[in-house]
């Protein structure tokens, strides 16, 4: 609150005032004092005080152009007419502060070419009165996770923000380079009316080129405003090589931190084919494996083992499948605009449930895979003692074991190991810490030693049953074939992320964009092919499945089904 009571031809107390330059610095102030009319800059620091600027803080000020209050930490709010009528504030400085809103009408009538809010708590800025604004600084401001629309940025050279795909956006954004007159919105319907520039742009579209203006439009639930209307022709007055020069954001805004080699400026599926393919990949995966944990738990013949550890691996791949469900919606959603809602979707809950997802599914589903190898390999090299035949409360303590272990290796992201914010499609690409360098070597080593477990068990089988000495079933043999074909399916669409994974550690050797195609093409494909290899293809299957439809009255078999 401003105290009217200060005389104002004395310097404010606790305040240090240079009237050659008409400025006052102010420190541990218990009220926002008087300043005197011709005060052209305020400085306030280290208060802990003042927690926010009321109406008309620096009233009748007209020859105010800078303001600086920096580490404020209780200041919180700003009063929408706190700025108002300081026709020359052209630098605010909010930096360091505890302010966590800003009014939607702060700004409106301001003249601001330079504007600092880094390491507040800010989450939202206002859509009018930032046009005139030349330099933009928003450093580890965590909670400004979206920009207003381009367009309010009229005037904006540089900007150094928090987020990298804050800066795809603002290279997306045209300037207008002539000069430029105020007026009302009644001023600007009369202006479009009668000049030649009956095509100004949307103030909610980017600026665009000369064939794609298109007629005005007030923002929603804003109520009246100033804007700015070019004074010259449009032809003097815009710069149409930015619209086809591909280098046009290197001279349109000086931006950081830019895009980084794991989020470069592209949608989540930044190809077509990609696009349908997660689409494809996923419904499948969802679909087939959902078949088989249908048919498998609804079936009334005798729980084995192997079908056991079918139903996990089902599920597994089930979770994988939902994972790719949940990123080819987000790339739906954000189509053409992901900068828009980049930092929300990868800090929020929908990326961390994603990132989960497949960690969890890839990991529970090698693991399974693991114990089916280890389990057919036991009946084949023990097929002569009865004695030493594995029991199903066997298979379950081991998959406990799994899935305790596998949750483990899918949450630890989620607890600061490593981390699933840093890249659109939610995978631990993390390498910065020594911790994540390790929980990214645990997981590619996990998956490295049960492909060499498979190997080795496979390799075994593969001599007892060429082994005439050894008492081994046709059965066994025939079983052990088709898992062989199941397992190394599943390892040869996992070889390819360790590789990637792997090389991440020193320098990657593929970019973000190419791993996608890992990603959507070879990660996911043994989740679409493990259910036709070790179920749907099968003749067990193909009875418990027509059993169950004869059970609903969907099917009636011409004999009796065994």
């Amino acid at each position: 609150m401003v105290d009217a009571t200060l005389h104002l031809e004395y310097c404010p107390l606790y305040c240090e005032c240079d009237w050659t330059s008409w400025s006052v610095s102010c420190s541990d102030l218990q009220l926002l004092p008087a300043f005197h009319p011709r005060t052209a800059e305020v400085y306030i620091s280290e208060d802990k005080t003042l927690r926010g600027l009321d109406r008309h803080s620096f009233y009748n000020h007209p020859r105010m152009s800078h303001i600086e209050l920096r580490s404020l930490r209780k200041l919180f709010s700003i009063h929408p007419e706190a700025f108002k009528d300081l026709p020359q504030l052209q630098y605010l400085m909010l930096n360091g502060n505890g302010l966590r809103s800003i009014q939607p009408f702060a700004f409106n009538e301001s003249r601001l070419e330079e504007v600092d809010l880094s390491e507040t708590r800010v989450t939202t800025l206002p859509s009018m009165g930032l046009g005139a604004v030349e330099k933009f600084q928003a450093k580890n401001t965590w909670g400004l996770k979206q920009l207003p629309p381009l367009a309010a940025f009229l005037h904006l050279q540089s900007a150094e923000l928090t987020f990298p795909s804050h800066c795809c956006g603002l290279w997306k954004l045209k300037r207008w380079r002539g000069r430029f007159g105020r007026h009302t919105i009644t001023q600007q319907e009369e202006f479009l009316h009668n000049s030649s520039l009956q095509t100004f742009a949307n103030p909610y579209h980017h600026f665009l080129c000369r064939d794609r203006f298109r007629p005005p439009a007030l923002w929603p639930n804003e109520g009246p405003y100033l804007v700015d209307l070019p004074t010259e022709p449009p032809e003097e007055a815009f710069d149409y090589a930015l619209c086809s020069d591909p280098l046009a954001h290197q001279r349109a805004v000086a931006c950081v931190p830019e895009p980084d080699a794991l989020n470069p400026c592209e949608d989540v599926m930044s190809q077509g084919f990609l696009r349908v393919a997660v689409w494809a990949v996923s419904l499948l995966a969802i679909l087939a494996n959902l078949l088989v944990l249908v048919v498998l738990l609804t079936s009334h013949r005798r729980l084995s083992i192997t079908r056991f550890l079918i139903c996990h691996l089902a599920f597994a791949d089930f979770c994988m499948g939902v994972y790719l469900l949940l990123i080819a919606a987000v790339d739906i959603y954000t189509r053409s605009h992901y900068y828009k809602h980049a930092i929300a979707w990868q800090t929020g809950a929908g990326c961390q449930l994603a990132g989960t997802l497949s960690i969890f599914s890839c990991e529970l589903s090698v693991y399974t895979l693991t114990a089916i190898t280890l389990q057919r390999w036991h009946a084949i090299y023990f097929a002569m003692s009865p004695e030493r035949r594995l029991r199903l409360r066997h298979a379950a303590a081991a998959m406990l074991g799994g899935w305790l272990l596998c949750l483990t290796l899918a949450l630890l992201p989620l607890v600061g190991v490593s981390s699933y914010q840093r890249v659109s499609i939610c995978l631990p690409m993390d390498v910065e810490t020594a911790a994540a360098r390790v929980y990214v070597v645990l997981v590619l080593t996990f998956n490295i030693l049960a492909f060499a477990v498979v190997v080795a068990c496979y390799l075994h089988i593969y001599c007892m049953v060429h082994n005439p000495l050894h008492q081994s079933s046709r059965h066994d043999a025939s079983m052990a074939q088709r898992m062989a074909v199941l397992i190394f399916t599943n390892f040869l669409c996992v070889a390819p992320i360790s590789f990637y994974g792997l090389s991440a550690l020193h320098r990657p050797l593929i970019t973000i964009t190419d791993s996608k195609v890992l990603l959507v093409l070879f990660f996911p494909l043994n989740s679409c092919t493990q259910p036709f290899l070790y179920a749907l293809l099968t003749r067990a299957f193909q009875w418990d499945a027509a059993a169950m439809l004869s059970r609903i009255g969907l099917w009636r078999p011409q004999a009796p089904l065994c």
